[in-house]
């Protein structure tokens, strides 16, 4: 059983395409196609399964069709339409030094003047050009990579010198 901990969200599937079993997949992160990955896990009724890649082609730099093993028909792909993908995080930590916004979700931002715990990061807002770090208790720290001193991917913490009195904010 795969655990939500072992993954990170990167997009969710939507209408079928064509009579095959293709479907659209709308994604934030091309991680798997940067790891050339075997899998993806989708979340159906409530639980993350491994959906096997079969082949997968971009539309644009946000969306893709895939072909999932198994998957043969128009409608068999139209039960996925709506539902979240996930990441493997194993596969993702494998991968470079690079991170992205969604892989980062759920680490923990520490302040490196403190030492001290300021949350866990419950989702990244990079639609302006502030790109900021939303808690899970509501707050809003800027994601400003002058402010980021260490990530631990294996810890799965950011230690970070915040401005003076961004958290009374």
């Amino acid at each position: 059983m795969i655990n939500r901990e072992e993954v990170y969200r990167i997009g969710k599937l939507g209408r079928a395409h064509g009579v095959k079993g293709e479907v659209t997949f709308h994604f934030d992160d091309d991680v798997f196609d940067r790891v050339d990955a075997d899998y993806l896990v989708v979340e159906t009724e409530g639980l993350l399964v491994p959906f096997f890649i079969e082949e997968y082609r971009f539309r644009s730099d946000s969306t893709a069709l895939v072909k999932f093993e198994g998957i043969d028909s128009q409608d068999r792909a139209r039960e996925l339409t709506g539902c979240e993908v996930y990441f493997p995080r194993h596969l993702a930590d494998a991968e470079d030094d690079t991170l992205s916004w969604a892989a980062i979700v759920g680490y923990s931002l520490i302040d490196a003047a403190t030492g001290k715990s300021v949350g866990r990061i419950a989702s990244v807002d990079d639609t302006t050009v502030n790109v900021l770090f939303c808690l899970e208790d509501g707050k809003m720290i800027p994601a400003a990579e002058e402010l980021i001193t260490d990530v631990d991917k294996e810890k799965r913490v950011i230690e970070m010198e915040l401005p003076e009195g961004i958290l009374e904010l």
